[in-house]
């Protein structure tokens, strides 16, 4: 049987009329990169330029007044006989005691939060209150901490004391550490637990060994934002009652305390030149240990991310 190809013309086409061709506009849209890239340059530019600035101002107002007087003498109401000790003691004591408090609290409910909780309303709940807690002005824990660890528990913490301050401001933080330790386990990839627990490891050794060791880098990120948050709060440590004026050391937790930045503050505020010049200095040493306790923590992440 003979097949034939029909030779009937096919039908014409409208060449003279486009169908709407996708037209992506690339040139205006490198332009738009373009300037974006240059927009975000000068912002950037305009910040460093602006904390350059501010450095370079309290270098030459306080590097005169920095010396060995200064950093072993007490507060004087005299600014050539003014020293820091007493509040870099007192900020010692409580960034030791933050440190310890908060620190395995905040990894710990991170941890627990994020591989063992269940998802129930509870579970929900408490998310919901921690992402919230952690925009809450400073000023409230203070207030919290006047009212449950000055007041309420006096017979434990001595009133206005280290042990007050060190627990209120790891109040404030304990959101931040808990939020940064659930975002670090979460990008650890879930095949790590699955080969763990292929080989026969229950949920806590696989934790353990495997998740959190990955975690490690992320979670001290964490750790160091919520510290260095820590180490400059000065209204949550007034409404606790901190010391303007101390002219003793602190000695051990229940003892009355100042720190660094309510020094610096009762400094800024005389009106001697004086004491502006001695306030520098005292921003200089906050800056020394601000920056010692951030280098210990990104070494302790390098190494982690190197056995990693």
């Amino acid at each position: 049987m003979d097949s034939k190809v029909s030779s009937r013309p096919l039908p014409p086409t409208d060449t003279g009329k486009s169908l709407s061709p996708f037209n992506p506009n690339m040139g205006g849209r490198y332009q738009l990169d373009r300037a974006f890239e240059i927009a975000t340059w000068v912002a950037t530019a305009a910040a460093v330029a602006v904390l350059a600035w501010l450095l370079l101002t309290i270098l030459i107002d306080g590097l005169g007044t920095l010396n060995w007087n200064f950093l072993t003498s007490l507060p004087s109401r005299k600014a050539e006989k003014a020293g820091i000790i007493a509040a870099l003691v007192g900020t010692l004591w409580l960034m030791g005691m933050v440190a310890l408090i908060a620190c395995p609290i905040g990894v710990g409910s991170g941890i627990y939060l994020e591989e063992f909780a269940g998802d129930n309303w509870f579970t929900r709940l408490v998310e919901i209150n921690i992402g919230n807690l952690a925009g809450v002005p400073s000023i409230i824990y203070g207030l919290l901490g006047l009212a449950a660890f000055v007041r309420v528990m006096e017979p434990i913490t001595g009133g206005r004391s280290v042990l007050s301050g060190a627990l209120t401001i790891s109040l404030l933080i304990l959101p931040v550490i808990i939020v940064a330790t659930r975002e670090a386990l979460r990008a650890v990839p879930n095949s790590m637990r699955l080969a763990g627990f292929a080989l026969g490891a229950n949920r806590w050794q696989v934790v353990w060994s495997h998740v959190l060791p990955a975690a490690m880098p992320g979670i001290l990120t964490g750790v160091i934002l919520a510290l260095s948050r820590a180490i400059g709060e000065t209204a949550s440590l007034i409404a606790v009652g901190a010391a303007v004026y101390i002219s003793f050391l602190p000695e051990n937790l229940q003892s009355q305390f100042t720190a660094m930045p309510i020094q610096i503050y009762n400094w800024v505020g005389r009106p001697q030149e004086e004491f502006h010049h001695i306030a520098a200095s005292g921003i200089i040493v906050l800056m020394t240990v601000l920056l010692s306790m951030n280098g210990i923590a990104i070494y302790l992440r390098n190494r982690f991310q190197q056995e990693k």
